[in-house]
């Protein structure tokens, strides 16, 4: 018996690996993160599979519902949105199957963060602009941030920032960049980035509060920093006519003869 830990996406149904599609119409159980998974996705179980949904559930009670599936020698798909590396709450879950001596495996998924990027036709990293993309959120109640990571630290390197679970807090935000990258600064939120409703707004750090609809106030995710709509950027060395490279050999690097 397995946990199958699968990242389900942004949103879209079919922005899912075809191994984790594999793994649910496998799996005669599948535990699903209700607020945001979508229905779509669960229409891969295979028929008469229990399917629970685990947003008003607790942790003890998730765990007890993996517990009645290994009594019972079935596999169980765990599903959460986007991808697991980050915020999924996925860590503590893991923790808890390791000293029940439960298996596990875990399946990426598409990000909201590549998603919404998906969503602006945006490169989040352009030549002599942007080289690094800095994913945070502001502190919440369920989870405060470390010191050492306040928007200001990473606001101050100047990188293309992705807030996550921020939008709430969207005047702080603001506040606390404009004096590292200027009101003119541009910003985009993605709203419910690849699902059927998804709204995108772009504007500045000056504008960007007096655009929000009040229903905005979740799901949606804040994307700063220079390389948004940026057309005055350097080029990249990686298809220069004269860089040598090893798919690509000049004949004048050493390393690479023709």
């Amino acid at each position: 018996m397995t946990v199958h830990f699968i990242g389900a996406g942004p949103g879209a149904a079919d922005l899912l690996t075809l191994r984790g599609r594999d793994l649910i119409a496998a799996s005669p159980v599948c535990l699903y993160a209700g607020s945001l998974v979508p229905e779509g996705v669960l229409a891969h179980c295979p028929a008469g599979a229990r399917i629970v949904n685990t947003a008003p559930m607790s942790l003890d009670e998730i765990i007890a519902e993996i517990q009645t599936a290994q009594a019972q020698g079935q596999d169980v798909v765990r599903l959460h949105s986007g991808d697991l590396s980050v915020w999924s709450a996925m860590g503590e879950q893991l923790q808890r199957l390791r000293a029940l001596g439960i298996a596990y495996d875990v399946t990426p998924g598409v990000p909201s963060f590549a998603a919404a990027a998906a969503a602006l036709g945006a490169e989040l990293t352009l030549p002599g602009v942007a080289q690094s993309l800095v994913l945070t959120r502001i502190g919440g109640r369920a989870s405060p941030l470390p010191a050492g990571e306040s928007l200001a630290a990473f606001a101050a390197t100047g990188a293309t920032l992705a807030l996550h679970l921020s939008i709430h807090r969207l005047k702080d935000v603001v506040a606390e960049l404009i004096p590292f990258y200027g009101a003119d600064c541009p910003v985009a939120v993605v709203w419910r980035a690849s699902w059927p409703d998804e709204r995108v707004l772009r504007g500045t750090l000056a504008t960007v509060e007096a655009m929000m609809a009040p229903e905005m106030d979740r799901t949606a995710l804040i994307l700063v920093g220079r390389v948004l709509g940026a057309e005055e950027f350097e080029r990249s060395r990686l298809y220069a006519a004269d860089y040598d490279r090893r798919y690509r050999p000049t004949g004048t690097n050493p390393r690479f003869p023709e």
